[in-house]
């Protein structure tokens, strides 16, 4: 399958409990961290449920 890059953009501090679990699935927790995931409909959700604090990078 492909391969995603991931990047946090925003910080979890004040963010609700359930978007805070959803970063660190992802393997992400803090600013700036980038991770190298497989594009599965599962990673497209979570990144859809947080477009404020991670973004696709080419």
């Amino acid at each position: 399958m492909a391969k995603i890059k991931i990047k946090q953009i925003g910080s979890p501090i004040r963010r609700p409990y359930k978007q805070k679990e959803i970063l660190i699935g992802l393997g992400l927790g803090k600013m700036n961290r980038v991770v190298e995931l497989e594009d599965t409909p599962e990673v497209r959700g979570a990144i859809r449920a947080l477009p404020h604090m991670v973004v696709v990078v080419d």
